[in-house]
């Protein structure tokens, strides 16, 4: 296959920080996470752009105790897929962005909140697989309590009227958001309904695996239709492939089901080259809508990303991908990408997502220009 061309430019920013917290080795600093996902809303000023952040920062238990000296963990370290959150009181936000010539500025930061005030946690929903098998707890070793208002949010599309919809793997779930950040509705699969959520999305959602769940996001653009992407496999799928559902917008009724075909975990060079991957490494990042029935789709490992555009519609079985780009051709790109939107029809930004910067990340967009325009005639080429 053979390498689109492109030319990449790194954009100025400098991360907010959160705040800190003291533990035995040393001071732990949180900045403001939103790599987890990029949206421009229609209307908005040349430049302008959201995105978002996930549930918080998070360690491993590992993490904990060697990197930052925390004690009173023995009776966790057997405890399968145990983590701590050091600052539980972060959570879920879109943060509004400006880009001015080679900088981003962020204008503001929204919480996300429901109806009666409180904040979108980043702590796992009640009864759902998380609680058991990624359990929780504050650094003194003690379980966090379940919140139905919990969300792990990793993608987002804005609409004309200034809402959102944000999707997140804890359900998985898809939430309406008001353009104050509000929650206004939030679809669950069918028999996991929570207070305050509807359970029409279909339950075989439920198959998603652990911290699997939505991670990509696109909106028609008529707004009628959402596009979501699974990162991986299901349990019990073939693990060279992922679910891409078309869903009706007002419903949430399944539309379609498309098979996206990963590319083999040994052509992910830079992952390759960290050490062993396979199939079950493989993930969606995140998906953007450029034409009627097309999509972006970013496909990633950790180090490689690629970026792929598949078209939707009379596809039977896998679905047909062309590369645009491969960061394996452009190392002065960041891993862990996971924000995607187009600034112009050659051009794209990505962002990586930091960790809330606890293991000293730095955000980082980078502006990837491409050769040929992506958006052609309907049934044309790239």
């Amino acid at each position: 296959m053979t390498s689109p061309r492109f030319t990449v430019e790194r954009l100025a920013w400098q991360d907010q920080p959160l705040g800190e917290v003291a533990l035995p080795a040393g001071v732990l600093r949180a900045t403001l996470g939103l790599g987890s996902g990029l949206t421009r809303r229609p209307g908005d000023p040349p430049g302008r752009l959201w995105a978002l952040g996930d549930r918080g920062p998070n360690l491993s238990i590992k993490q904990a105790r060697e990197d930052y000296g925390v004690e009173g963990l023995d009776h966790l370290r057997e405890v399968a897929g145990a983590k701590i959150l050091p600052m539980p009181q972060i959570g879920p936000s879109l943060s509004e962005l400006q880009i001015t010539g080679d900088r981003i500025e962020r204008l503001r930061t929204l919480r996300l909140r429901v109806a009666s005030g409180a904040p979108v946690t980043g702590l796992p929903l009640p009864g759902g697989a998380e609680v058991s098998m990624e359990p929780l707890f504050d650094v003194e070793g003690r379980p966090l309590a379940a919140d139905v208002n919990g969300a792990d949010s990793e993608a987002v599309a804005a609409l004309a009227d200034g809402s959102f919809w944000v999707a997140e793997e804890y359900g998985p779930s898809l939430m309406k958001v008001s353009e104050q950040g509000v929650v206004e509705t939030r679809w669950t699969p069918q028999g996991l309904a929570w207070p305050g959520a509807v359970d029409l999305l279909p339950a075989i959602a439920g198959r998603r695996r652990l911290n699997r769940g939505f991670e990509g996001l696109a909106v028609s653009a008529d707004e009628t239709r959402l596009y979501a992407g699974f990162q991986s496999a299901f349990e019990g799928d073939e693990a060279g492939a992922v679910r891409i559902w078309t869903l009706d917008a007002a419903s949430g009724a399944l539309l379609a089901e498309h098979s996206y075909p990963f590319d083999p975990p040994d052509s992910f060079l830079r992952d390759l080259e960290a050490g062993p991957v396979a199939p079950a490494d493989l993930k969606i990042g995140e998906l953007l809508c450029v034409g009627e029935g097309r999509l972006l789709v970013l496909e990633r490992i950790s180090h490689t990303s690629k970026i792929y555009v598949v078209d939707l519609r009379g596809a039977g079985g896998n679905l047909r991908k062309e590369l645009v780009f491969t960061s394996d051709d452009a190392p002065e790109v960041a891993p862990d990408l996971e924000g995607m939107i187009l600034l112009s029809d050659r051009e794209i930004l990505l962002v990586n997502d930091n960790d809330f910067g606890i293991e000293g990340v730095e955000t980082r967009f980078f502006k990837v220009t491409l050769e040929r325009p992506l958006q052609r005639p309907a049934g044309g080429p790239i």
